[in-house]
């Protein structure tokens, strides 16, 4: 016969263990979360790397110009002082009118075992490349000097 005690107030052992399952599950969600938004973060980081890499190689024809990149004969390269290292490609291909040229830029990286690659085109007038270069905003150029901010 009981004498009107309760029991003290407690976890018993279920009571623990789901609590530990529902702690467990939240922290592996976290942890997936985050593995997730790291590795987004890293391939992103690496877009922006080829395109860098794209924009190097578009200010070096826009400079030197079409006809003398050409002549140079430089379409292909890798840059390693970054990691992962980016492999660059430029095809050319004359338009036909006025001195009109598509040119298509291809940086590919591995990552792990997956390929990735970046492929920009655009259109360059081979009549007036290199004559002007692009010296970028707030710059301007002093004939016979250098540029001036």
């Amino acid at each position: 016969m009981r004498n009107g005690r309760t029991h003290p107030g407690g976890f018993n052992l279920v009571e623990a263990l789901v609590a530990t399952m529902i702690l467990s599950g939240a922290v592996l969600t976290l942890g997936a979360i985050s593995t997730n938004a790291l590795s987004s973060t890293r391939l992103h980081r690496h877009y922006e790397m080829a395109a860098a890499v794209v924009d190097k190689q578009l200010s070096l024809i826009d400079y030197v110009g079409i006809d003398a990149f050409l002549q140079a004969g430089q379409t292909e390269g890798i840059v390693e002082d970054q990691e992962p290292a980016f492999h660059w490609s430029v095809t050319t291909e004359y338009q036909g009118t006025d001195g009109l040229y598509l040119i298509a830029i291809t940086v590919s990286w591995l990552e792990g075992n997956r390929p990735y690659n970046v492929t920009v085109q655009t259109m360059l007038d081979g009549s007036t490349s290199g004559t002007s270069p692009d010296m970028g905003a707030g710059t301007t150029t002093e004939a016979g000097g250098p540029p001036t901010p």
